[in-house]
């Protein structure tokens, strides 16, 4: 449509423009067609298309930082099909199926130097689709953990909290098994705490339980729990389950120090020991003293 009237209309204007411009008639006709076409699919992106897949992609729910690029792609390619009928309309047919051509060739090529790009780009769409976390959420793979600080289609940029920033390909994040403590609105913590086999279970189970309600941080439901968890060789493990709201690294921190210092303080006011472990070491023969201590040979 942006090219149609087409050869008969650039013939026209080729015969006006003949008397003064003789041979080069043809080429300036082609030229300003080219630039025309392509100036009007530019212009018609920018106030149609551009606005349109913006629309569409907020209602997808897509979050700023993932628009932005896929906006970007969405751009080339409209641009890149205005190129083509921009070449079209101009005439220049022939020098279009040798682009097409030498792109053809060119993108095996690419296709095959770039693959753990292209995968790592694949892998970004994934991550920008399915969400499985966003910007600002603390996230554990493998042996990392960290805040993602940004997503782009390439890499995932993650906050250590030794202040280390990690550059991590898509394709890892995405292959794997990613956690993210924090994708919901309540996390739960669980803390064992080790009596001494002589201490009152029960009574131990009530003050776990009493510090977990008193605690601000800590919700009331789902309720405080504990589990009878393991007979270990020096400690009967009680572990406590309890839940938070609004879940981040550094609240999980905070109110898992402020409550396993708050038990503590109350076992050794309630004398409930948490013991330390202990080895007997026995012989069940005599015990001779070596020769080389003087002993007999």
């Amino acid at each position: 449509m942006l090219g149609g009237g087409g050869p008969g209309q650039i013939a026209a204007a080729e015969n006006v423009l003949a008397p003064f411009l003789g041979d080069a008639a043809g080429l300036v006709v082609s030229a300003a067609t080219f630039i025309v076409v392509l100036t009007a699919v530019y212009v018609l992106n920018k106030s149609v298309f551009n606005p349109l897949i913006e629309r569409l992609l907020e209602r997808q729910g897509l979050e700023e930082h993932a628009r932005r690029p896929l906006n970007k792609i969405a751009t080339f390619l409209v641009l890149f099909a205005g190129l083509t009928v921009a070449f079209g309309a101009a005439g220049y047919d022939d020098f279009l199926r040798s682009l097409a051509t030498i792109a053809a060739a060119a993108t095996l090529a690419v296709g095959f130097a770039l693959q753990d790009v292209i995968r790592n780009f694949v892998a970004g769409i994934f991550i920008y689709t399915d969400k499985p976390f966003k910007i600002g959420d603390w996230i554990e793979w493998d042996d990392n953990v960290g805040v993602v600080e940004d997503i782009s289609f390439r890499v995932t940029r993650v906050r250590t909290f030794d202040n280390e920033l990690l550059t991590v390909p898509n394709h890892t994040l995405t292959a794997g098994v990613v956690k993210n403590p924090v994708a919901k609105d309540t996390l739960r913590l669980r803390v064992v705490f080790g009596i001494d086999y002589e201490d009152d279970v029960d009574h131990a189970t009530e003050i776990i339980i009493d510090e977990a309600e008193k605690h601000e941080a800590i919700l009331e439901e789902p309720a405080p729990s504990v589990r009878f968890n393991e007979l270990a060789d020096s400690y009967v493990g009680l572990q406590s389950r309890v839940w938070i709201a609004n879940p981040s690294r550094s609240d999980f921190m905070r109110t898992r120090a402020e409550y396993i210092a708050a038990v503590k303080k109350r076992f050794d006011a309630e004398d409930i020991t948490i013991p330390f472990p202990q080895r007997t070491v026995s012989g069940r023969d005599s015990w001779e003293e070596p020769s080389a201590f003087g002993g007999e040979p």
